[in-house]
């Protein structure tokens, strides 16, 4: 489908609009003056609209041409971050990268690394996912996801993974401060827990079997979104179950929340970043030897020892 709107009509406007002038827009663009108004004039006779109104001593542009250069200079934009980015893809560079991490680990444990690679000056979009359970090996092998912060090796799939450990995680089964487990006899049996809600963070595994841990079959659950939700309303005494310790060190340390022994303890789990094997992109290899080398997450893992 033709269009009489070019990148280079919208080129010679936001000069003249700039510059003030035609003649301006001519020294600019290196072009001659007979070039730019040849431009102008044939852009107005295809659209059928008047661009510039001449009446006075220097042409202005009308509220048609107005509106038109002002929305043209966002395809202008977007123009030059595509020849940008072509020119990125071309290097080996990715135009967007997504990263999954854990709900077990705080997206803050990613930030030090995103703003080191914003410093490279690379023109990558950047989206980090939060995922529970399953979900994160769910959407890496759906590659909804490029990698995975945070990976338990009990629920990954078939496939050709490369992985590599970021450190272990504990947990502390945990409730608020004046919940009645707190006056029962430790280590809490199945009995005893039964009889109260478990926090529960919803798995986002689409296709992946769901996961859980340390729900009894007997136990009434409250379902929440993930494991931030999760810490509130334990802390809030609406229900109880096993909580990643560092992420809830401090609470436990001012007593918003209370540890408790249980008969049959969970034990902690290694993580891993995840990627598919074949996949070896600039900004994906770039966090890999990041997040891998930094100590950053492994420090937050064993701050909670």
């Amino acid at each position: 489908m033709h269009t009489a709107i070019t990148i280079d009509a919208l080129k010679v406007l936001d000069a003249i609009d700039r510059k003030g002038s035609f003649a301006g827009a001519a020294s600019e663009l290196f072009r001659v003056p007979s070039a730019i108004s040849y431009t102008v004039q044939k852009l107005e006779e295809d659209l059928n609209v008047a661009i510039f109104d001449r009446t006075g001593h220097r042409a202005a542009l009308t509220p048609a041409g107005r509106y038109l250069l002002e929305e043209g200079r966002s395809l202008l934009e977007a123009a030059e971050t595509l020849a940008h980015t072509t020119q990125q893809v071309a290097k080996g560079w990715e135009t967007r990268l997504r990263i999954g991490f854990n709900s077990l680990l705080p997206a803050e444990c990613l930030f030090d690394a995103v703003r080191d690679f914003y410093d490279l000056g690379v023109p990558v979009e950047v989206q980090l996912v939060e995922e529970v359970f399953a979900g994160s090996w769910d959407a890496l092998q759906s590659r909804r996801i490029d990698m995975i912060v945070g990976a338990d090796q009990m629920s990954k799939p078939a496939g050709a993974f490369t992985t590599s450990p970021l450190g272990k995680m504990s947990f502390v089964y945990a409730v608020a401060p004046g919940h009645s487990l707190t006056s029962a006899r430790q280590p809490l049996t199945e009995a005893d827990i039964a009889a109260f809600p478990a926090a529960v963070a919803a798995d986002t595994s689409r296709s992946l079997p769901p996961g859980n841990a340390g729900i009894f079959r007997r136990q009434r659950t409250l379902t929440v979104a993930n494991i931030e939700q999760k810490i509130a309303v334990q802390k809030a005494g609406l229900a109880v179950g096993w909580l990643p310790e560092p992420r809830v060190r401090s609470l436990l340390e001012s007593g918003d929340l209370i540890g408790l022994e249980v008969h049959e303890p969970r034990q902690p789990i290694m993580l891993h970043l995840a990627r598919h094997s074949e996949d070896q992109g600039k900004a994906l290899m770039w966090f890999w030897e990041r997040l891998t080398s930094s100590p950053a997450i492994s420090d937050w893992l064993d701050s909670a020892h």
